[in-house]
């Protein structure tokens, strides 16, 4: 006879440690077909993920019936990036089941921290494009919002980053190498995405014209599905990714033929499609299957969309009523051209019913304002790939260009050419931010600086058009991996202190402002700090065999490498300091730190020679012992969230420097204050919002604002001048030029300084040098004073509510979606 205990253990439901324990156990055997004596790492990390899974399916069942039954408008959110990064402590937390899995696991005789270092990054983005958008997944099922996220199934990832001598080197990412246990492959949710072909054109009794996109390539879009579940509260939403498969099958005949290259070719080029992340669009082939890419991700999402509409409604009408589509940047604006293809062709809507219900149903998320980043498609590539869609958008652009009235003067006179979606040149291109905006019901930037710019700037013309139509909605992060799974230890401070509900209600964290002058409480702070500063320079020492000191001040700058990010001003002043340092050894310098981490883009020539350049100096300063033991820099390859995770809760200083105006907002300057770092930047992105926040005395704010730099390259910008003016601005110009720190090659690091010197200096590095080196030492003097650097720290953790990703999604809710949330 089975005992009490025995009968009361769930193994597949069970919120309990003997439940979750008999669940691993079962998995590893039933499932893996493992035992004790032949089970790898991550044989046993498979099992525990096919536990969680168990305790998720009920709850994600569930949540997609209470939506059917309630006919709750859904949010269709479409992004080609998502950096997901491990999952495994994030479900756990949101279940509130993170320690009985620890306790369940470590009872088996395992690791939990061993086990979950086993799990791969999910790499499908490039930066905080991705990052923002699983902080949305995030917030939307923590919030209840009736979401889905629809992206691309890549079977590699953002590149692995080696460092090779100094020089960047890509390898793929073989994050499908062992499968993903954490998605489910859905065989009958599979659709056919349409290319190529021509379009006939006839009409009808009531001579209505009809058009057949005819002679098309198909492929297929099969759906796997993760499940996102939000912040215990029972519900699941769905992370939807499209792989691409053939559409025609296996060519046997060839095959019998002995032409087996023949048999497999139209599948490999077809599978293409989700093959890779974001190709270089630099050569032709690139850029159509880039193109090939958004469109697939677009056409399979709104059938599956439209599908789930039409399960439930006749009324085509009631499309703005239940259904949202957001396009995450301008690579899904192909979604605005697709549904009225679908309405029309299809549904069979004439052209101004269609239109209406386009314009009050997708949205479009601004990025950037650097024109170049905002894709231009060649028309003639447009025409080729989706021949129906190029007809469509050039009647869109002739009826929105027909609305457009011009005076003739105050520079007015090339105003139509300006909003033309499709641009009036011999190579026309078609526009996708321009598009974005006239089939869009509402447009955001990601910041109030942002914002504003886009109106003034790059978007000027249709802000008058439309004023409203443009709307703000600041980025945010979600406070359960940024701050309650990434540093466990400040977390538990702070609930201690306040209790838990700031979890989920980030503007709690403004009761820990009262114990910022609290003796206890800074030393608690600091304590997590130093433990978090020790952690990553274990982890540094055991990768990389150097040995950093956790008492300096851990300077920290990770995100992607970009001129305008400025990594090469940080690095120069540490250059600064070293030759300071070498110029006298008794300099009053406290020990800094120096650690970057982030990708170039392959073909990122410039990007890739400042990582080598970062490296070089590295390896100049860390083995010069007159510096070594005050001064060091290193470079940590691979960057991931996964390292974030170690690196954020670490920092002392977050730099955040980009030239104003060029960062849309940031998302890692909220994540660093949010750990407790003070943060060194220019009034750019969200560092203003940011000021306003924590307030100007606790942020160190430096440098020329955007109306600075709009009036000295009208006056004249001369870094030339600026460089002969600057003695020690010239001597670390010098050393990098004259070859200082590339002795084997003195002529290696030429393009930097003639981008700073011959050729305008476009990012403002020298311009923004002196304010920076200035601001540095102020907070060398503030970091002295241990009480007064913590009580900042204190403060800014306290006032970051506002940039809790959770708000992010109430905002988008209340302002663009029209959807309710508690």
């Amino acid at each position: 006879m089975p005992t009490d205990s025995q009968q009361t253990i769930h193994p597949r439901t069970g919120m309990d440690v003997d439940a979750f324990r008999e669940d691993i156990k079962q998995h590893l055997q039933y499932t893996l077909a493992k035992d004790q004596y032949v089970s790898t790492e991550w044989d046993h990390y498979h099992s525990v993920v096919m536990t969680v899974m168990d305790r998720l399916h009920d709850r994600w069942i569930d949540t997609q019936q209470g939506y059917y039954q309630q006919k709750s408008k859904r949010v269709y959110y479409l992004s080609m990036e998502y950096l997901i990064g491990r999952l495994l402590d994030n479900m756990l937390i949101n279940l509130g089941l993170q320690d009985v899995a620890a306790d369940a696991i470590e009872g088996l005789g395992l690791d939990y921290d061993e086990l979950r270092e086993t799990e791969v990054d999910a790499g499908l983005g490039n930066g905080g494009l991705g990052r923002l958008a699983a902080c949305f997944l995030d917030s939307m099922a923590t919030l209840g919002v009736p979401a889905i996220g629809y992206g691309i199934r890549y079977d590699y990832g953002i590149f692995d980053q080696d460092i090779e001598d100094g020089w960047q080197i890509e390898k793929p990412d073989l994050w499908l190498e062992y499968g993903y246990p954490w998605s489910i492959v859905r065989p009958r949710k599979k659709y056919k995405v349409q290319f190529y072909g021509e379009t006939n054109a006839s009409k009808d009794g009531e001579g209505r014209m009809h058009f057949d996109w005819v002679n098309t390539h198909k492929v297929n879009a099969l759906a796997y599905d993760t499940p996102i579940p939000g912040y215990r509260n029972e519900v699941v939403n769905t992370l939807r990714l499209w792989k691409a498969t053939s559409d025609e099958g296996f060519d046997l005949k060839s095959f019998n033929q002995g032409d087996y290259i023949d048999a497999v070719r139209n599948n490999l080029l077809e599978e293409n499609i989700s093959r890779v992340l974001y190709p270089n669009d630099k050569v032709f082939k690139g850029q159509e299957l880039r193109l090939k890419q958004e469109y697939f991700l677009v056409s399979a999402s709104l059938q599956d969309a439209m599908q789930r509409f039409k399960k439930q409604f006749d009324d085509l009408r009631k499309i703005p009523g239940q259904m949202a589509v957001q396009c995450n940047d301008t690579h899904p604006n192909l979604a605005i051209p697709e549904l009225m293809r679908v309405l029309m062709d299809e549904e069979e809507l004439k052209w101004e019913p269609a239109w209406d219900i386009v314009t009050q149903t997708t949205n479009y998320t601004n990025h950037t304002l650097m024109p170049e980043a905002l894709e231009q498609w060649p028309i003639s590539l447009m025409s080729n790939l989706l021949p129906r869609h190029t007809q469509i958008i050039r009647e869109i652009d002739r009826r929105f260009l027909n609305t457009i009235e011009v005076t003739g003067s105050g520079g007015e006179g090339d105003k139509k050419d300006r909003m033309r979606i499709v641009s009036n040149e011999m190579n026309a291109r078609v526009r996708m931010g321009n598009l974005g905006i006239v089939g869009a019901k509402k447009v955001n930037g990601v910041s109030e600086l942002h914002s504003s710019l886009m109106k003034k700037t790059i978007f000027r013309d249709f802000a008058r058009q439309f004023p409203e139509k443009f709307t703000n909605v600041t980025n945010g992060i979600t406070p359960r991996r940024w701050l309650r799974q990434c540093n466990r230890p400040l977390a538990d401070l702070i609930s201690d202190r306040i209790g838990d509900d700031w979890v989920t209600q980030l503007d709690q964290l403004r009761q820990i402002e009262q114990f910022a002058e609290d003796e206890e409480f800074q030393d608690s702070v600091r304590q997590i700090k130093l433990a978090n500063k020790k952690r990553l320079a274990d982890y540094i020492r055991k990768d990389r065999g150097v040995s950093l000191d956790p008492h300096s001040i851990f300077d920290i700058q990770i995100k992607r490498i970009h001129e305008y990010k400025r990594q090469l001003m940080a690095l120069m002043h540490a250059i600064t300091l070293y030759n300071r340092l070498k110029n006298n050894s008794s300099a009053d310098i406290e020990p800094r730190t120096l650690l970057f981490a982030g990708k170039a883009a392959p073909g990122y020539t410039m990007a890739k020679l400042h990582i080598k350049l970062i490296n070089s100096v590295a390896e100049i300063v860390n083995n010069d012992p007159d510096v070594s033991d005050t001064l060091r820099v290193l470079f940590l390859p691979d960057y991931s969230v996964s390292l974030a995770e170690k690196m954020i809760p670490a920092a002392d200083l977050s730099e955040q420097i980009s030239t104003a105006g060029m960062e849309a907002s940031g998302t890692g300057n909220m994540k660093f204050a949010l750990n407790g770092a003070l943060t060194i930047g220019t009034l750019d992105g969200a560092n203003i919002e940011i000021r306003e926040q924590v307030r100007p005395e606790n942020i160190f704010i430096f440098g020329m604002t955007v109306d600075d730099i709009e009036r000295r390259r009208q006056e004249g910008y001369e870094p030339t001048g600026i460089y002969d003016s600057d003695e020690e601005l010239k001597q670390v110009i010098d050393q990098i030029h004259e070859g200082y720190f590339s002795p084997e090659d003195p002529n290696l690091f030429h393009p930097i300084t003639n981008a700073l010197l011959n050729e305008g200096d476009y990012f403002m590095v020298l311009g923004d040098y002196r304010a920076y080196v200035d601001k540095q030492a102020e907070v060398e003097q503030v970091y002295k004073k241990k009480s007064e650097w913590c009580r900042k720290a204190i403060i800014n953790m306290a006032n970051m509510g506002h940039f809790s990703s959770d708000r992010s999604i109430r905002d988008y809710c209340k302002r663009i979606w029209d959807v309710e949330v508690d």
